[in-house]
């Protein structure tokens, strides 16, 4: 069965079981038409801690000894490509599927283990999947109500009401999904999975099936939820962008492995590898050879750390750094360069350019090109600092 699929029936056979909700007070909404929405009530944050956690299918290994401590009420966003095992190790920490080798713990409390299982309606957990997994037969109010069959039914209608009032949904309760657009449908995935108010909140790439404009704000109405709720988050996204705006950690996987985590900035500034370094910015990757812990081009000598000399490495200039001025520009640090393309993109303009010294072209990214053309002549700089150097990487 496909991973999708085995997706969907999982989240469907886990929401018919009754999802216990912590305990504590739940906000019911007051409001009135025109008057300010509700805040969400907060949950009892948890810590979440991944202890050397594999997963395999017969000879496949999805994840490969992964351990991550999650705070709580952090927010951690998994990034990276598809197949990097982002989604897998949301899956066993749901409880949807067991770990292979590895624990997992919710403060402290073993919910997977080589002994112990717990299943994912005892564990206070909030999934929410790309692909929304509406039930087409009820209506708005009825979804966002089925994760609270425990309750009386009163209490149920009062919070499910509530929430949908928080994500400005509160007069379409008894409208079905195939009414809703897109990002009403996402609400409605993110108003089921919060309402329980679970102690952590899984989601896997909730905003992809979504255009640009309506990403943009439902990525600042789901942040400003998950705050105001304080659940432990863990996201899951392929995009760098989403990542940097959502996570207050970013934890980079590739081939079922951690490779990298920390701040946006830290990241950004000092990527461990080349493969983190394309992922979060645009660069120009020249081949060098290292001598003397240092390569030396056109552009100026950049440090190799770690590298031994003769080694075959990348250096690693970002699109961003190149500064490109007229030509008759004064600076002999400046290096003669020519425009071979140039294309506007909003904002920001990407120009290809022929640099004496480098057998490549190099790409510029710049926020004015006023005058320039196909076939200008310009002077070529680098900005100080702006080179990283990695082993070179097939």
């Amino acid at each position: 069965m496909p991973l999708t699929t085995r997706c969907r029936v999982s989240l469907k056979s886990w929401l018919s079981t009754t999802q216990k909700p912590l305990p504590g007070p739940i906000a019911v909404s007051n409001a009135v038409a025109g008057a300010p929405r509700s805040r969400a009530a907060a949950t009892f944050a948890a810590r979440l801690t991944i202890e050397n956690l594999t997963r395999t299918y017969g000879e496949a290994t999805a994840l490969n000894g992964v351990s991550l401590d999650v705070s709580p009420g952090e927010i951690v966003c998994l990034l990276g490509p598809s197949g990097c095992g982002k989604t897998t190790l949301l899956r066993v920490v749901s409880g949807i599927e067991r770990p292979s080798t590895g624990r997992v713990l919710i403060n402290d409390r073993e919910v997977a283990g080589p002994t112990r299982y717990v299943p994912p309606e005892d564990r206070s957990i909030g999934l929410m999947f790309q692909d929304f997994a509406l039930f087409p037969h009820l209506n708005i109010l009825d979804n966002v109500a089925f994760g609270l069959r425990s309750l009386a039914p009163d209490v149920r209608e009062r919070s499910a009401r509530a929430i949908l009032d928080r994500v400005g949904l509160a007069d379409f309760a008894e409208a079905y999904p195939s009414t809703l657009s897109g990002g009403q449908q996402q609400r409605v995935a993110l108003a089921r999975a919060i309402v329980p108010r679970p102690a952590v909140m899984l989601m896997d790439e909730p905003f992809s099936g979504l255009d640009i404009q309506l990403r943009d704000t439902m990525q600042e109405e789901t942040l400003a939820l998950l705050r105001e709720t304080r659940a432990t988050s863990l996201i899951v996204t392929h995009n760098p962008e989403e990542a940097m705006r959502l996570g207050d950690r970013i934890v980079v996987l590739k081939s079922g492995r951690i490779v990298q985590q920390g701040s946006t900035e830290t990241l950004y500034r000092n990527p461990a590898s080349l493969f983190v370094a394309r992922l979060f910015s645009e660069i120009n990757e020249i081949p060098v050879r290292v001598q003397d812990g240092r390569v030396v081009t056109a552009a100026g000598t950049f440090a190799a750390p770690g590298l031994s000399d003769g080694t075959a490495a990348v250096l690693c200039l970002r699109e961003r750094a190149i500064e490109i001025t007229p030509a008759g520009a004064n600076g002999c640090d400046k290096l003669n360069g020519r425009v071979t393309d140039i294309k506007f993109l909003g904002d920001m303009t990407r120009i290809d350019l022929a640099v004496e010294g480098f057998d490549q072209i190099l790409k510029a990214r710049v926020g004015g090109a006023d005058g320039l053309r196909k076939g200008s002549e310009v002077k070529v700089s680098i900005q100080p600092g702006a080179g990283l150097v990695f082993p070179f990487e097939s």
